[in-house]
């Protein structure tokens, strides 16, 4: 995926070749635009803009949080139009916009970032893509390491949500504990687990309570439709040799039984005999018999499944997963701010080392 702003008049290049931004105006998104040269042959397909696509195609400044984790955070973080988002670790702005676009049309996202040529480059692109009304980029260190106090600097109690993407980010959580409201919540980015528990203990120390931590991994599944038939719904019969077999037999054993019993058979009887075994000859002969003759019964599938051809077989869909799934990417934690309000904080590094600055439930 490749982004471009058009410009009247000017021309995109690309592997499948030339094309006019003149030709994407007034076009509805999903069409495909042909290339001007090669006769036609490339074409592309002009998209509607979304976090998730912005995400694939932006220049990489530093690592991304990818729309898997974006997606889970936004939902976790319960953040609803209208919000105040606070974000630390701009960076490439990809987690930035999923944020604008949930506070969006009438909310705000604050993003910090301490370094400056990140700051410029986000405020330029937040104002290329048109979304720089609902979004503020701050140059300042969050965690205070710059010798400053840190701390967002936006008052007490005034934020919905914050996320820290932050290499520290137990530094910062008496800061958001502050800026958060009551009942809040807060989310941290965190790739290794050592950085993980620093947090859980920041949080725990300052008020933050139902902290969970969770690990978003990706499996994909091969979805394909397959054709089943269905079960038999006539009863099987076994015919050739081993039905003739049987009626011999039937017919010996009544020999043997008449025999016995009364000291001969009569001339009735003889006659019941060979009418009875010829009706058997004759439903055995009226038994379809197999090819190799003598075997069971061969039994088409369409009179298997009732006789009638149209429900014969049944369509399923049906999903197998792979055996690997996507690397790790984070730990996510999350904590739900204390209805206690939170003393400003005045150290970098107090919420891990010195637990008298922090109030308790």
């Amino acid at each position: 995926l490749t982004f471009t702003y058009v410009t009247p008049g000017a021309v995109f290049h690309n592997r499948n070749g030339q094309f006019r931004h003149d030709d994407f105006l007034n076009k509805p998104f999903g069409s495909q635009i042909r290339s001007s040269d090669n006769g036609g042959a490339g074409f592309v397909y002009v998209l509607r803009p979304t976090a998730e696509l912005w995400c694939r195609s932006l220049n990489h400044r530093t690592q991304i949080v990818h729309e898997l984790d974006a997606s889970f955070v936004c939902a976790r973080l319960e953040i609803v139009p209208g919000d105040v988002v606070l974000e630390s670790g701009t960076g490439s702005g990809a987690m930035s916009h999923a944020l604008l676009r949930c506070v969006a049309p009438r909310g705000r996202v604050h993003t910090f970032e301490f370094n400056k040529m990140r700051v410029e480059s986000a405020r330029e692109e937040f104002e290329n893509n048109q979304v720089h009304g609902l979004v503020t980029v701050h140059h300042r260190d969050v965690c205070g390491k710059d010798g400053g106090k840190g701390g967002f600097n936006l008052g007490n109690a005034i934020a919905d949500a914050i996320f820290l993407d932050l290499p520290e980010p137990w530094l910062a959580v008496p800061h958001a504990a502050f800026a958060l409201k009551p009942n809040k919540k807060l989310c941290t980015y965190s790739p290794c687990m050592e950085q993980t528990q620093k947090t859980v203990t920041a949080m725990t120390r300052c008020g933050f309570h139902s902290i969970t931590t969770a690990e978003v991994r990706l499996r994909e599944y091969m979805v394909d439709e397959v054709v089943l038939e269905g079960p038999p719904r006539k009863k099987l019969v076994l015919g050739g040799a081993s039905a003739k077999k049987t009626a011999a037999a039937v017919a010996a054993d009544n020999a043997t039984h008449g025999n016995g019993a009364g000291g001969g058979c009569s001339k009735a009887d003889e006659k019941g005999d060979a009418a009875s075994s010829q009706n058997n000859d004759a439903k055995t002969n009226d038994i379809p018999q197999s090819s190799s003759g003598g075997g069971a019964d061969v039994i088409s599938n369409n009179e298997r499944n009732g006789g009638d051809g149209d429900n014969k077989r049944r369509k399923l869909v049906c999903a197998r997963p792979f055996s690997t799934m996507r690397g790790h990417t984070a730990f996510l934690t999350f904590a739900t701010a204390s209805l206690v309000p939170q003393p400003v904080p005045t150290t970098v590094g107090a919420a891990v080392d010195d637990p008298t600055t922090t109030t308790t439930d």
